[in-house]
Parts: C-alpha cells; sequence; structure tokens
C-alpha cells in the first residue's frame, strides 16, 4: 500500500510537469522554436518574462488553494467548507485592498500579501467565533455565517474598490474574478513564502486533524488540543488562501473540488491529503489558466469559470460513487 502511495504521488508530480510544459508552449502568441527557447533561459521574452511566471504562479496558488480547502474542512470538520465560504477569501481581498486604498501597499507587492493574510485570519476567525456562538461549532452554522460574511465582504472590497484612483482599480478589478493575467517574477515572492509557510503549517497539524474528523470531545480524550490543532489550521489556511487571494484574486471552486478529488482517490489520511490537495490544485489551475488564455485568443476568459466548469462535474460524480470518505476509519 505504501508503494501504492509513492507511485501515486509521483504519477501526480508527472502530470503537473506535463502540465506545465504544455501551458508553457500553449498561448495566444506562436513561439518559433519552441523546445530551444525553452534551453535557453532569458532568451524569448514572452516565454520566460510573460508565460514562465505566470505557470509558476498558477503550480503554486493551486497548491495554496487545494490545501487551504483541505485546511479549512479539517478546523471546522465540515465537508462543505473551503476559503470562499468561510469568509477567508473575501477577508485577503478586503486586506489587499485596504492596504492599497491607505498607500500601504501597492498591487502584487509584499505589503499586500501580509495585508492579505492579516484580513483572511481574522475573517476565519470571525466566522468560526460566530458560528460557535451556542456553544459546539455547528456545521449548518459555519456556513450560513460564512456564506453571509464572504457576501458583506465581497460588498465592502467593491465600495472600497471605488474610493482608489482609476489606474489602482483596473488593476484589483481581477479580485472579482480571479487571474493571472498581472503575475510578474516580484509577485511570486510573497505568494511563494506565505505557501511554503503555510505549507509547513499544515504538514504539522495534519494527525490532528484526522482525531479532529471523529469531533472535538472524541480527539480531545485521544490526547488532541482541540484548540490549538484548530487555530493552527486556521493559521494554515489564511497564510495559504490569503497570500493566493492577494496576488490572484479570488478563484472558487478549488478549495472545495481539490481535497475531496484527493479524498476519493486516496483516503482521509490528512498528511497524504495535504501532499495530493496540493498536487491536484496545481494540475487544476495551471490547465485551467492554460485554457483561460487559449480558447478565445486573443481575450482571456475568467479562470473561475473554467475552474468550476472542469471541477463541479468531477466532484458530482465522484461524491455520487462514493461518500463516505471523510473520516479516517
Amino acid at each position: 500500500m505504501r508503494e501504492l502511495k509513492k507511485s501515486l504521488i509521483a504519477l501526480n508530480i508527472l502530470l503537473v510537469f506535463v502540465a506545465v510544459f504544455i501551458a508553457l508552449s500553449v498561448g495566444p502568441t506562436k513561439i518559433d522554436g519552441f523546445f530551444q527557447q525553452l534551453m535557453q533561459p532569458g532568451s524569448n521574452e514572452i516565454l520566460w518574462q510573460i508565460r514562465f511566471p505566470r505557470v509558476i504562479a498558477a503550480v503554486i496558488v493551486g497548491a495554496a488553494f487545494g490545501v487551504a480547502g483541505l485546511m479549512a474542512q479539517g478546523a471546522s470538520n465540515n465537508a462543505l467548507a473551503e476559503p470562499s465560504i468561510l469568509g477567508t477569501s473575501s477577508g485577503a481581498a478586503l486586506g489587499a485592498v485596504i492596504a492599497i486604498l491607505f498607500g500601504l501597499a501597492q498591487v502584487g507587492s509584499i505589503a499586500a500579501t501580509i495585508s492579505g493574510v492579516i484580513g483572511a485570519l481574522l475573517a476565519t476567525a470571525l466566522t468560526l467565533k460566530l458560528a460557535s456562538l451556542r456553544g459546539n461549532l455547528s456545521s449548518f452554522a459555519l456556513i450560513i455565517v460564512g456564506i453571509a460574511l464572504s457576501a458583506t465582504l465581497s460588498a465592502i472590497v467593491g465600495l472600497t474598490s471605488a474610493m482608489i484612483t482609476q489606474a489602482d482599480a483596473r488593476s484589483i478589478s481581477f479580485w472579482n474574478f480571479g487571474s493571472l493575467a498581472l503575475i510578474t517574477y516580484e509577485n511570486l515572492v510573497g505568494v511563494a513564502a506565505t505557501t511554503l509557510i503555510g505549507l509547513g503549517i499544515a504538514w504539522k497539524v495534519a494527525p490532528s486533524l484526522d482525531r479532529l474528523s471523529f469531533g472535538d470531545d472524541t480527539a480531545f480524550h485521544l490526547g488532541i488540543n482541540v484548540v490549538k490543532a484548530r487555530w493552527l489550521a486556521l493559521v494554515a489556511l489564511s497564510l495559504l488562501a490569503g497570500g493566493a487571494v492577494s496576488t490572484v484574486g479570488i478563484i472558487g471552486f478549488i478549495g472545495l473540488a481539490a481535497p475531496h478529488i484527493a479524498r476519493f482517490i486516496y483516503g482521509p489520511s490528512h498528511r497524504l491529503l495535504v501532499i495530493q490537495s496540493a498536487l491536484i490544485g496545481s494540475l487544476i489551475i495551471v490547465f485551467a489558466d492554460t485554457l483561460a488564455r487559449s480558447i478565445a485568443a486573443p481575450n482571456e476568459l475568467s479562470i473561475g469559470l473554467i475552474t468550476s466548469l472542469l471541477g463541479a462535474p468531477i466532484l458530482i460524480a465522484l461524491v455520487s460513487i462514493k461518500n463516505n470518505v471523510w473520516r479516517v476509519q
């Protein structure tokens, strides 16, 4: 079984590399002598200054959104939880927009990323606090409160955006739909840092989330510090989703689809799911972004539309076939 799991991880890594290769070679502008240009870094401006950072960003944010969804589900013990539903994504967008409004950051800067992470953490903590006002954390209350808070924060983002200068307003409009069109090498620094730190925390807290899936009381009797485990998961969620949203905007559905697809194929162990959710998230985003900039070239489609079209049917099919992969047996 262990050898099979290693083989599946290797297969997913290979698929990500194949997707990256295709993404670099496909686009509205044809690159003559692609293989030769690929072997000579910096030789072609379109390949190395536009496509390469964009594709690398797709890999990073795909992994971030995939594991962020896993942390949201694990922390709340709710199969429907994901960054958009918990208000995390909207909180990240609001944090970044406020920083830009007050001149503390520029679009895509490290300061905007930090502000996005802070906004994500505050929004997620508020959702969980409001959902547990009557005692135990209610799954129904969590979803209702999360949707309401997310809608409220999204409205505030829209109102705040109207107060930003015209140039910045055009740049931040992508937060409503998600786009990798503005990615540069400088943008990669912040989101890469938050993703690496978030993945490290997710890996550390993963065994505790296995026990937390049985419920708070059972997890406590199994020796788990429930409060600490949940907050570590929330910090990981905020770092991952906050960094990704502040860099490329809100791309829905990945945080919900990637962990469920991983659970269906690989089972409920969170250590393995951290790896597989990251790889599946990367694979979906790279493929979706390639389609988004190629289908209607030279126009570019919203990547969120593509991810929904790709992920929704797969998720529906998996849930219809097998729906008992939530808890560790």
